[in-house]
């Protein structure tokens, strides 16, 4: 990957560009003469702040965590499907993207690496800041080793072999997977160090401020970091580091992860905000945030139910059907059924003030089709999804998931019935029986089973579930694939390597020597 780095310093800060082999470093560090900010930034912890602030702008963006993350996460799992009209995203999770069009995967691709850039700014220029206050330099730096490490992440994570930029220069080679999972690793280390539990108790620029990182979340991505490279002692006591932080714990209602009604709360380990008050009229698509921006984040209108949404995103017949095969200790169905998606409910459902039955009743596909709810405004207060204003907080990592995390572990480092203890308070959540006493001693691989069902239902469509079948190795165990196939017909076009995404075209040719991953 090559930079052009031209140093222009506004709140947002530059966006690396990519150049031609045939310059030498020297040659690409310039001044644009017409901005004089570059000789007055970096001097106050003010600038640190904004120059923080500005990474963190890289997670609102299209590539991101507006609209082109969560379907790349979610499209290639078995708990959803796509039948899109835009091309783009009809294939992803057919496993068919394009190399010769990038649309959403590249724009994905493009705003980590952008993000990226924003934090090594922070990382290297503020060390050289002086401070009246050492602990809030400690926690702007810790929030940028956070930044780099979750862009980083999502990088390794859908791309595999990527560059691994760790510094500003004019040239990034790419790496290979365990280099990138290596730097990943560093990162979140680095960030449990400096940064606090939480910003309610601290003195300073950034006091009392939600949604920054903190030593949880750190810590919490350390351990899954650690998990993706199965590294299971090491992931084990890094959740356990959470766990013991004593600071989570699940809320009471499990829809309340959903909405805009109980943001930030006890239960949430990291989410992206979003606020329906934000910006203008521009339906803006790229680049960093602007007040005139009038769309807020796109998940609400891109998945939601036909008449109220675009509908390029609805849950599977499967995930419906694996809902039903367990009742709550008082004989209901699963109530995150509910919670997870729209349907022809006996008795009844409302969606945005309309009865579905009703709503839906002169049209005998749309009555017996499923709809995501998850993240959508359909509780009453909103008609629909179509003025892009959804102000719901996107949560990237739950407590709910370092539970059940931690118990995989514990299985995995050969302590199953350990493992009993933390699925139970995921299920007593949401009334399901004591697996103790319905599944009693189940052996390692038995458990491994009940932990890919957990998962499945505790975290549908939010990104989670392709992590869990490409890290599972079930799409090179020929049983599990037969198996996905039957769940999913997605799955009939997949093909060895398309688990990652391309490397997009555009770094292709701008970065020589760069290898285009398997299958593409």
């Amino acid at each position: 990957m090559k930079y052009k780095n031209i140093k222009y310093l506004t709140v947002f800060l530059s966006i690396s560009i990519a150049l031609s082999s045939c310059v030498t470093d020297e040659d690409l560090i310039q001044v644009d003469p017409n901005n004089n900010a570059v000789d007055s930034f970096w001097k106050t912890d003010s600038d640190a702040l904004q120059g923080v602030n500005a990474a963190y702008g890289s997670l609102l963006t299209d590539g991101t965590y507006m609209r082109s993350t969560p379907l790349l996460l979610d499209l290639k799992g078995d708990d959803c499907k796509s039948n899109s009209p835009w091309g783009a995203m009809y294939v992803v999770g057919k496993f068919n993207s394009n190399v010769t069009d990038a649309a959403i995967y590249g724009w994905a691709y493009e705003t980590y690496y952008q993000g990226i850039y924003r934090a090594n700014q922070v990382l290297t220029n503020v060390p050289n800041i002086e401070f009246a206050d050492s602990a809030l330099k400690n926690r702007i730096l810790g929030q940028a080793y956070f930044l780099r490490g979750l862009y980083l992440f999502h990088a390794v994570n859908m791309f595999k072999n990527v560059p691994v930029p760790v510094e500003l220069a004019a040239v990034y080679p790419q790496k290979t997977e365990a280099e990138g999972w290596a730097q990943v690793i560093e990162d979140f280390k680095s960030a449990a160090n400096l940064l606090p539990l939480s910003y309610t108790n601290v003195s300073g620029l950034d006091a009392g401020q939600k949604g920054r990182a903190t030593k949880g979340a750190a810590l919490a991505y350390l351990g899954k970091s650690y998990l993706f490279t199965k590294d299971f002692p090491n992931a084990r006591d890094t959740f356990k580091a959470v766990i013991d932080l004593n600071i989570y714990s699940l809320v009471s209602n499990y829809r309340d992860n959903f909405t805009d009604t109980n943001e930030n709360n006890s239960e949430s380990v990291f989410e992206v905000q979003f606020s329906r008050d934000a910006g203008g009229v521009d339906l803006g698509w790229g680049g960093a945030p602007q007040s005139g921006w009038g769309k807020t984040s796109a998940r609400a209108i891109t998945y939601g139910p036909r008449a109220f949404g675009w509908t390029d995103v609805q849950p599977t017949r499967a995930l419906f059907n694996e809902f039903q095969q367990e009742l709550t200790t008082s004989g209901a169905v699963d109530p995150r059924l509910d919670a997870t998606m729209f349907y022809n409910k006996p008795g009844g459902m409302m969606l945005y003030g309309q009865d579905f039955a009703t709503f839906y009743g002169g049209n005998p596909q749309d009555l017996n089709d499923l709809f995501c709810r998850k993240y959508q405004n359909s509780d009453g207060a909103y008609p629909n999804e179509y003025d892009w204003r959804s102000g719901i907080n996107e949560r990237l990592l739950r407590y709910a998931d370092v539970l059940l995390m931690y118990a995989e572990c514990l299985n995995e480092t050969n302590d199953t019935p350990g493992a009993y203890t933390y699925i139970k308070p995921v299920r007593d959540r949401v009334g399901l029986p004591n697996l103790s006493i319905t599944k009693p001693n189940m052996t390692k691989e038995q458990m491994r089973e009940q932990i890919g069902h957990e998962r499945y239902l505790e975290f549908a469509l939010e990104g989670h579930r392709f992590d869990d079948i490409r890290r599972w190795g079930w799409l090179q165990d020929p049983a599990k694939l037969i198996w996905l196939k039957s769940r999913d017909a997605e799955y009939d076009t997949y093909s060895p390597g398309r688990e990652f995404f391309p490397i997009p075209q555009l770094e292709m040719d701008n970065n020589p020597g760069t290898i285009q991953n398997s299958g593409y």
